[in-house]
């Protein structure tokens, strides 16, 4: 009997560990969801480079560049096109993702004729750098832009915190994305490595030219 039951307990708590690994997936990905980072990272490179300044043209950046297309996707997912803010069926990412494009091109043209903090101005230009990369291949082959954003973002904010830690902790957040994408069966690995080297080497090469 007490065997019996110890056997039960175990397959219990085998069947609930992909559950508890599902879940942690799916926080994961809402909390380093593209346009979370978009939002974020933006602000935080303007205070840090140019103080209080700085910190209103990272506002206005993050407004442009994530605000924007966040809306135009939660208005798509509301109206029924599109599947998440996620956008897991890649034939609907199109239009959102040109919003997206023009949004940043926007943002990029406005700070840099305004006078902008250099590494903020950067930022935006290594946030197009990876959707010059990004967009073209997701027309043709499902290529993770979680990955690919959470990348580049590990780049820039080691421009305003302390890079060796910085660096360090990122690489496993980028890790721990790209396991998540792949554990939700969103993405295979080699989509999910091709976005995370897609974010990160136009990231490292705009920002290694702009601000040596």
């Amino acid at each position: 009997m007490a065997g019996g039951r110890t056997r039960g307990a175990r397959e219990a708590a085998g069947r609930g560990e992909p559950g508890r690994r599902d879940r942690l997936a799916r926080l994961v990905t809402e909390i380093f969801a593209p346009q979370v980072l978009v939002i974020a990272s933006p602000p935080l490179v303007g205070l840090a480079s140019g103080g209080p300044a700085g910190l209103g043209w990272g506002l206005l950046a993050a407004a442009l560049c994530g605000g924007v297309p966040a809306l135009v996707i939660a208005l798509g997912v509301r109206a029924g096109r599109l599947d998440s803010r996620h956008i897991v069926d890649r034939s609907r990412r199109t239009g959102p993702l040109l919003v997206a494009v023009a949004a940043v091109c926007a943002a990029l043209a406005l700070l840099a004729a305004l006078g902008a903090p250099r590494l903020l101005v950067a930022t935006v230009a290594a946030m197009l750098a990876g959707l010059a990369v990004t967009v073209p291949v997701t027309l043709r082959w499902k290529i993770s832009f979680h990955a690919a954003v959470s990348a580049g973002t590990v780049l820039v904010v080691a421009r305003v915190l302390p890079a060796a830690p910085t660096l360090a902790a990122g690489a496993l957040i980028v890790v721990l994305v790209c396991w998540a994408r792949v554990r939700l069966a969103h993405h295979t690995a080699a989509q999910v490595a091709a976005g995370a080297l897609a974010g990160a080497v136009p990231a490292w090469a705009v920002l290694s030219l702009a601000v040596p």
